[in-house]
C-alpha cells in the first residue's frame, strides 16, 4: 500500500472551491474506482488557502493505472477540473509509505494536526524506530492518526497526523507528553536527527472519511 498526499494551494479565500467540488462532482465521478480517499482537510493555522487530501493505492503501478484512467474520464475533464484549476496556484505531492497506517479517531468532530519533519539524510529509519517504540507513551495523551515516511516529493521526511477534539485538548495533550519521562527519552534520541519541523492545523472537509 502506498499513500499520496496532495496539497493544493489556492487563491486566497478559494480553498473551499476545491473541497466543495471534490465532495460533490469529484466524489460522484471517482467513488473508490480511482484510488481510495482517506481524508480531506482545509488548512486553518499554518500555511493558509490549502486543500490537503490523502489517497491510498495498492502500489505505484496501481496509482499510475488509475490516474491514467481518470484522466480519460470525460466528466472529470469537463465538469471537475476547470473550476478547480481556475483558482489553483500550486500543487504539491508526497508519495509515502505508512509506518503506522491511518486509523480514524474514536469519535468524529475533530481538528487535525499535520506535522512534517525534515530529517538528516539517512536517519529516517532510526527516527521511525525510536518514534514507534516511544509511541505508547505519547498515546497516553492523544492517539495518532497515522505516520509515514516519504518516498518521493520531499526526501528525508516523516509525516504524522493527530486528531484532537479542540485546541484546548491539543494543548493539554502536548503538555502531558512533554512532561512524560518516556517521551522525554525519545525526544533526546530523535530530536538531534531533525533539521526542520513544520505543523499545520486542519479542519476536515464535509466529505472527508476522517472526521
Amino acid at each position: 500500500m502506498i499513500y499520496e498526499l496532495r496539497t493544493y494551494t489556492m487563491q486566497p479565500g478559494q480553498a473551499h472551491v476545491h473541497a466543495d467540488n471534490a465532495g460533490t462532482i469529484g466524489l460522484s465521478i471517482r467513488g473508490d474506482d480511482y484510488g481510495v480517499l482517506i481524508g480531506h482537510w482545509l488548512t486553518e493555522i499554518g500555511p493558509l488557502n490549502q486543500s490537503m487530501h490523502l489517497w491510498a493505492y495498492e502500489d505505484l503501478n496501481d496509482r499510475a493505472a488509475k490516474k491514467a484512467a481518470l484522466a480519460q474520464n470525460e466528466r472529470w475533464r469537463t465538469d471537475y477540473l476547470p473550476p478547480v484549476r481556475a483558482v489553483m496556484q500550486r500543487q504539491d505531492v508526497r508519495l509515502m509509505t505508512a509506518i503506522v497506517p491511518p486509523k480514524a479517531p474514536a469519535v468524529p468532530g475533530n481538528i487535525y494536526e499535520f506535522r512534517n519533519y525534515r530529517l538528516k539524510p539517512g536517519t529516517a529509519p532510526a527516527w521511525c524506530a525510536a518514534f514507534t517504540a516511544a509511541l505508547p507513551a505519547r498515546e497516553k495523551y492523544s492517539r495518532i492518526v497515522g505516520l509515514w515516511h516519504t518516498d518521493a516529493g520531499q526526501p528525508n521526511e516523516v509525516c504524522h497526523i493527530w486528531a484532537y477534539p479542540d485546541l484546548a485538548a491539543r494543548t493539554q495533550a502536548r503538555a502531558g507528553a512533554a512532561a512524560d519521562p518516556d517521551w522525554q527519552g525519545f525526544l533526546k534520541t530523535g530530536g538531534p536527527m531533525i533539521e526542520e519541523m513544520c505543523s499545520t492545523l486542519m479542519l476536515p472537509a464535509a466529505h472527508s472519511p476522517l472526521r
